[in-house]
């Protein structure tokens, strides 16, 4: 779940809190982890310095979404990251060592944070699976589109689905290891 906070979710962006609520409920129903980003700016950051764009310094801004707070405490991690990217390369290094091959990503912003991490996973060898319905942009639904249009680009059409695909991957599978 990628940067559902606070400073993030407005009326362009709101819609996919309850759509990451259904999809984390299934997530846990399966035991399957969930990991939580937390996007934090600070003074100085290129956020800062090159776009001029001071928001997510403190709290309520970098909060959790509240429909979303008992869930983000409940999560395998919370990642705090100062970049546009929730995958670092410690991170990708565990995802490797614990033989997880792929991540399903939801949230926002579909443009950027979710497009990068898809990007960064892609490039680790981890499959990127961006659950579209479930990923918004609080710049609106042509920014969205857009992001999905340079993710289908950059991650490949078939790694871009639904919530109604996401049960196949929480299904076992015949061998009895997730999909």
């Amino acid at each position: 779940m990628i940067d559902v906070q606070n400073g993030f979710v407005n009326d362009r962006s709101r819609h996919v809190v309850p759509v990451i609520v259904h999809l984390i409920d299934q997530w846990e129903a399966a035991g399957a982890p969930v990991l939580f980003s937390r996007y934090l700016n600070h003074p100085g950051s290129p956020f800062v310095r090159l776009l001029d764009w001071s928001a997510l310094q403190d709290a309520p801004e970098t909060d959790v979404v509240p429909e979303l707070a008992a869930y983000a405490a409940q999560a395998e991690r919370i990642v705090d990251k100062t970049t546009y990217s929730a995958l670092s390369p410690a991170l990708a290094q565990e995802f490797h060592d614990r033989g997880w091959e792929q991540v399903v990503l939801c949230g926002i912003a579909t443009d950027s944070c979710v497009l990068k991490t898809a990007a960064d996973a892609f490039e680790a060898g981890i499959t990127p699976l961006v659950v579209t319905d479930a990923c918004a942009s609080e710049a609106g639904d042509a920014v969205h589109q857009a992001g999905l249009t340079v993710a289908r680009r950059m991650i490949g059409a078939r790694q871009l689905i639904t919530t109604a695909d996401t049960a196949a991957i929480l299904a076992p599978s015949v061998e009895g290891t997730r999909a």
